[in-house]
């Protein structure tokens, strides 16, 4: 079974990249991860780390997010109600600020068990109190499943999205989705058959598609509509697996990853390191890593002069690579090591 998204040669035109659904449907996915039990090896040291604090008093704060996470039909889009925010207060100002026709499209379709009917009936017609309450869940789920991580979650995420740009400028859109994701995405022009249990037919007409990787989601890839305005063009989410993002794995087995590699030269310059493995420019690495261009340009030199990466004009910008030293001593952190 799949979900055939069809294409016009509008929508291959208007197709897109970005870096990630936002730190609140990791958040999600995080959870659905924890509470399915997955033992992918690949999450073995993050399962373990989490689920020591999972229950108790958590457990209740978490319990209205978990509410709107039945285990049978669809679940809450958080990332249509909390945005694709990469900060955790911006996505729950995004929450709080979410329109009440939005919350009710998204709730009221939901198999609620019996117990959280009435809390779940207050937050589709807009009470404050029960909004609070789903924010203040998000950010009881988001600090122990993905705070401690979402440093290192962001580089690669960054990262994933930077392939599929380099894919898209070389081969353009055909060529990005020819590549994209097998064995779960095929390409069969002009539609992208995205394999999933539930058959559907989704037409763009004319708004494109965006593509972005996530960490913490399921096997299958997704494919997310904006039920509050149709026009918006439908997102494909696709499980970071295999190549980088399956290394990334062994950096999620704790907070300690890396911390050899920090000491040696600093946690800022460990990070600029790691940013720069897939090839960046200072603008950009001055945006992933959220510090002002001087100070990114100043860093970048002293890696620079150290050997760790190398540095050459592309056009107007400056492209920054790991040497074979630095992509070395980033692969002796499991945390940033590709």
């Amino acid at each position: 079974m799949a979900k055939r998204i069809h294409f016009t040669a509008e929508d291959l035109a208007r197709t897109r990249v970005k870096s990630t659904l936002g730190v609140a449907a990791e958040t999600l996915d995080g959870v659905k991860r924890l509470r399915e039990g997955d033992r992918s090896p690949a999450f073995r040291g993050w399962r373990t780390s989490v689920t020591s604090g999972w229950g108790g008093p958590f457990r209740e704060e978490a319990a209205p997010l978990l509410a709107l996470m039945p285990a049978h039909g669809p679940q809450i889009d958080i990332a249509t109600l909390a945005g694709d925010a990469m900060c955790i207060d911006e996505a729950v100002d995004h929450l709080l600020g979410a329109s009440r026709v939005l919350i009710r499209l998204e709730v009221e379709y939901l198999d609620i068990h019996p117990a959280h009917r009435g809390w779940a009936g207050a937050l589709a017609e807009g009470d404050r109190g029960a909004r609070r309450e789903l924010a203040k869940a998000l950010r009881a789920c988001h600090g122990a499943a993905v705070a401690p991580y979402w440093p290192q979650m962001r580089l690669h995420l960054f990262s994933a999205r930077d392939r599929y740009a380099r894919t898209l400028a070389e081969g353009g859109v055909e060529g990005l989705l020819e590549t994209l994701c097998a064995p779960l995405v095929r390409w069969r022009f002009p539609v992208l058959e995205v394999l999933h249990p539930c058959e559907a037919d989704i037409h763009l007409r004319g708004r494109g598609l965006i593509i972005a990787p996530t960490v913490f989601s399921s096997r299958q890839a997704e494919v997310l509509l904006n039920l509050a305005d149709p026009e918006q063009p439908p997102v494909l989410a696709l499980p970071a697996v295999g190549g980088e993002m399956h290394g990334c794995a062994q950096w999620l087995a704790g907070e300690s990853a890396g911390r050899a590699l920090e000491d040696l030269i600093g946690r800022t310059r460990t990070a600029v390191l790691a940013a720069v493995a897939g090839g960046c420019s200072t603008t950009e690495l001055a945006r992933r890593l959220g510090i002002s261009l001087a100070t990114a340009s100043e860093h970048a030199a002293v890696l620079r002069q150290a050997a760790l990466i190398t540095t050459r004009r592309d056009g107007k910008a400056v492209l920054h690579t790991t040497t074979r030293l630095g992509a070395a001593l980033l692969a002796t952190a499991p945390g940033f090591g590709p």
